[in-house]
């Protein structure tokens, strides 16, 4: 079998990993064993972080929704609970949205929650 020349791929893959760990701390962004160790462990951090994002704001979301029903005279799970029993169907991004930039629309929705919950 013949062998395979591979100075040239090889040198290329090199330069691609330096590249990627440009801007690294230390080695990790000047030696090609260091630059592949940090790449290996920035790739696991993306892939952790990718799910935590979605953990960290719906979180956020929560909050807004709580503090925006306190201010309403509801609990967050009673406003909850009321937006169940009044088949209102918007998800926690949008009301987390509209507990913001829409406090009278949010006051609205918070009224047929504790109507819901007067009735049920």
């Amino acid at each position: 079998m013949s062998r395979v020349k591979r100075s040239v791929h090889a040198r290329k893959k090199r330069r691609e990993t330096l590249a990627m760990t440009k801007g690294m701390r230390g080695n990790a962004s000047r030696r090609y064993r260091s630059a592949k160790e940090a790449l290996l462990k920035a790739d696991q951090y993306r892939y952790r972080d990718r799910r935590n994002r979605k953990r960290d704001f719906r979180r956020l979301w929560i909050t807004r929704i709580n503090a925006a029903a306190r201010l309403n005279g509801l609990s967050y799970s009673q406003f909850m609970h009321g937006l169940e029993l009044a088949n209102v169907e918007l998800d926690r991004k949008v009301l987390a949205d509209m507990a913001v930039h829409d406090a009278d629309t949010f006051r609205r929705v918070a009224e047929r929650a504790r109507e819901a919950l007067a009735a049920g």
